[in-house]
């Protein structure tokens, strides 16, 4: 009996073994589920966006912009394609007084593969209700950080006619990490480079030719204007700086895009983490990145153009001289948001953009029909010649690496106009934005500029205003 019991035992024990084909089942099911699940965790790194609610900011909460009385911006409507995306990215230089010189609106039409983006060259005016009306000082105008970047984005989704869908801020030093986390850009540096300013402990020495840069020098050629000798730099000054800089931004991305950097990924990562604010995750961004490599994104699928502008002389109340601006072509511009900008079917009209302009008696219209400052919308007071014509033309216009701080701009102290009719007071405690610094460089000097507590010709108490020092490139 015993011994049935030890065999019945034995024979259990032989069917409670695996067999070899058994085994070989469980390992196949045991990579296909670590497979699968690296397969969810890849995808986890790939977050399509999705549409956010202009109504709300990051974090959920209330984030309503005051439009004024000026024009309301599209912020919703048909899409052209499934995933067609904008994005407005700033480049911000906190050490240099947290101006925005670097404004670029992107559109990328995912579905497509075709990606258009346009420079916004600092000096341009916007209907703001300040004397100094130059984009670049927008961001210290509305009081930096999270509302000077809102009043900026305002100011453009009032220019093109539409809200950017996302908002990207990237600090100065960003770039530059980039560069030396991709060992380096090979790029051809337009023209010999040479400035120095020891007050700001900035230093530009580059030789023209095709070479590896690093980041340093990265910064060098992006920052550059003219040299000590203003005889020599861009002969286009600003708009010189430009085109280099869209030129370096496209063979940075197509050699960003290569291979051999993904293992670096991490390191993209961390500087990300250290330079960049925006309303998108990072991984929306590497969706983006994904949808780019794996869609066949080709750098020629990607234009880089300058907004169309011409240049123009206004006056100014606070310096008593004439300040050079640039002002979008109209009609180029439309053309430019109705076929490469705009996420939406619907055409936009020229009322739909907030568009500035001088006319001939030197008041100062927009397209929409109303200027948020009143008394430009007046002829002014000195005669409405330019520069070149006037007896009393300002001296030339200095680099931001060598301008002086220029002196504090106050608002309007009225409410708006539309065009040059007669301008109302607004009420009391109404939010006229409190007198900010001007943007920093490409401004006339002033001859002289009203000091801290005196009182300009149009009757509005000027105060000193910070240094702006040097301020990143546009």
């Amino acid at each position: 009996m015993a011994g049935r019991r030890r065999e019945r035992d034995r024979a259990g024990r032989r069917s409670a073994r695996l067999s070899g084909g058994q085994k070989g089942l469980i390992a196949v099911a045991a990579v296909l589920a670590v497979a699968l699940m690296g397969v969810a965790a890849w995808k986890s790194l790939f977050v399509r966006p999705e549409l956010p609610d202009k109504g709300t900011g990051p974090d959920g909460s209330a984030q309503e912009i005051d439009w004024g009385e000026g024009v309301r911006p599209r912020g919703g409507g048909e899409r052209k394609s499934k995933d067609y995306w904008t994005v407005l990215i700033l480049g911000r230089d906190t050490g240099g007084g947290g101006n925005t010189d670097t404004m670029l609106l992107a559109s990328y039409d995912v579905t497509n593969q075709k990606a258009t983006v346009m420079s916004i060259p600092r000096d341009t005016m916007v209907n703001i209700p300040y004397d100094v009306k130059k984009i670049n000082g927008v961001y210290n105008y509305g009081g930096g950080g999270e509302a000077g970047i809102q009043y900026l984005y305002k100011e453009i989704s009032q220019l093109v006619g539409f809200e950017p869908d996302y908002q990207v801020v990237v600090e100065w030093e960003a770039v530059g990490q980039i560069v030396d986390a991709m060992d380096g850009v090979w790029f051809d540096v337009p023209r010999n480079m040479n400035y120095d300013d020891p007050l700001q402990n900035l230093h530009i020495h580059q030789e023209k030719g095709y070479r590896l840069l690093s980041g340093e020098d990265a910064m060098e050629v992006l920052r550059y204007r003219c040299d000590n000798d203003k005889r020599y730099g861009y002969p286009e000054g600003d708009v010189g700086r430009i085109k280099t800089q869209q030129a370096f931004l496209s063979a940075m991305v197509e050699q960003l895009l290569k291979v051999e950097n993904v293992p670096k990924i991490r390191q993209f990562i961390q500087v990300f983490q250290d330079n960049v604010e925006t309303d998108l995750t990072f991984q929306n961004i590497l969706w983006f990145a994904q949808s780019a490599y794996l869609g066949g994104l080709r750098t020629e699928d990607v234009e880089f153009v300058t907004m169309p502008h011409r240049n123009v002389d206004a006056w100014s109340r606070s310096y008593h001289n004439y300040q050079s601006y640039v002002v979008p072509i109209a009609d180029e511009l439309l053309d430019l948001v109705n076929t490469k900008l705009s996420p939406y079917t619907e055409v936009f009209t020229l009322g739909d953009l907030d568009i500035m302009s001088v006319a001939s008696d030197g008041s100062v219209q927009s397209t929409s029909g109303h200027v948020e400052d009143a008394k430009a919308a007046r002829p002014p007071a000195r005669p409405s010649a330019p520069p070149s014509t006037s007896a009393e033309a300002p001296a030339e216009e200095t680099p931001p690496e060598e301008s002086g701080p220029p002196a504090e701009q106050e608002p309007a102290g009225e409410a708006g106009a539309s065009g040059s009719a007669e301008a109302t007071v607004p009420e009391e405690g109404g939010g006229s934005p409190e007198a900010a610094p001007p943007a920093g460089g490409g401004t006339a000097e002033p001859d002289p500029p009203p000091a801290a507590g005196e009182t300009p010709d149009d009757g509005e108490p000027a105060a000193e205003a910070p240094d702006d020092g040097f301020i990143i490139v546009s």
